[in-house]
C-alpha cells in the first residue's frame, strides 16, 4: 500500500489538496491494515484521513529547500524506468 505514497514535497506545481488527500488515505490505511473500514470504524478513519492531510498541508507549506524544484512528469518517467529495470511491470504494457 504504501509504495502508492509520492514524495509531495518540492514540486512545480506544488501538490494539490487531492494529492495530500491520496497521500493520507494510503497511509491511514497502511495503519489501519484495511482500505475498506467497516461501518463502526469509518467515522474514525475519515477523521484520520482529514487529520493526516491537514498536517501534510501544515508540513509542506512550512518545508524549505535551495534545491530546484521537481517536475511531475520527469520524476514519474525516472520511476517508472526503475520499475521495469526491476522486473515490477514486466507483464504490464
Amino acid at each position: 500500500m504504501c509504495r502508492n505514497i509520492h514524495t509531495l514535497h518540492n514540486f512545480e506545481p506544488a501538490a494539490t489538496s487531492e494529492e495530500v488527500h491520496a497521500a493520507a488515505l494510503q497511509y491511514v490505511r497502511k495503519i489501519a491494515g484495511t482500505t475498506k473500514p467497516s461501518k463502526a470504524n469509518q467515522e474514525a478513519f475519515d477523521q484520520a484521513v482529514h487529520a493526516v492531510a491537514h498536517a501534510t498541508e501544515h508540513l509542506l507549506e512550512a518545508l524549505v529547500t535551495t534545491a530546484p524544484p521537481k517536475n511531475r512528469e520527469e520524476e514519474y518517467a525516472k520511476a517508472r524506468a526503475r520499475a521495469e529495470k526491476s522486473g515490477r511491470y514486466a507483464n504490464a504494457g
